[in-house]
């Protein structure tokens, strides 16, 4: 055995024990990875399944789950630095998703759009992301949104609106750009 696979194993077993420890409030998964210091707060369910890998090296990643809400994250999903997931009713991402640095999901807004009630939280919209989606750098998505299984959104975007299956969506706010 070389040198190179021996570190290599080494750090897969750091990654694997650092998860068993900062996402101990977790339902997870075997041999979900975690590279770094997460922030986690988890009133909730958060459920992390096998194979998951989290990075939180550069930036941390910050996951937050209210009372009585739930975020799931599916088997073999990488989510990069950065990220902000908030769930306060569903986040729900399915297996095999890529999610790139900075992306922010929030199935609440946190406040309401008119001046004399800001101090409101309106209700929260479930945010479902389906089997294999790929969401690059500084995505945003807001409540309500399911995106379609096979679907990229290209970086810097922002969701407003459901996205369909197998489709490549972008811009302000994304819009269908083509099918894949």
């Amino acid at each position: 055995m070389s040198s190179r696979s021996l570190t290599n194993i080494v750090s897969d077993i750091l990654a694997v024990l650092r998860a068993r420890w900062y996402l101990r409030s977790a339902e997870l998964g075997p041999r979900v990875r975690l590279w770094g210091r997460p922030v986690v707060h988890n009133d909730g369910r958060l459920i992390i399944g096998e194979r998951v890998r989290l990075v939180s090296t550069i930036v941390p990643l910050e996951l937050a789950v209210g009372h009585g809400a739930r975020l799931e994250i599916g088997p073999g999903t990488f989510i990069n630095y950065g990220c902000s997931i908030a769930a306060t009713e569903l986040v729900q991402i399915g297996p095999r998703c890529n999610i790139g640095t900075y992306v922010m999901i929030m199935d609440n807004d946190f406040h309401r759009l008119e001046p004399e009630r800001r101090q409101e939280r309106p209700p929260s919209a479930p945010i479902v992301l389906e089997e294999n989606v790929w969401l690059g750098g500084r995505v945003t998505v807001l409540s309500g949104v399911t995106i379609g299984s096979g679907s990229v959104v290209g970086a810097g975007s922002v969701v407003t609106k459901s996205i369909p299956p197998r489709t490549l969506a972008a811009g302000v706010p994304a819009r269908v750009i083509k099918p894949l």
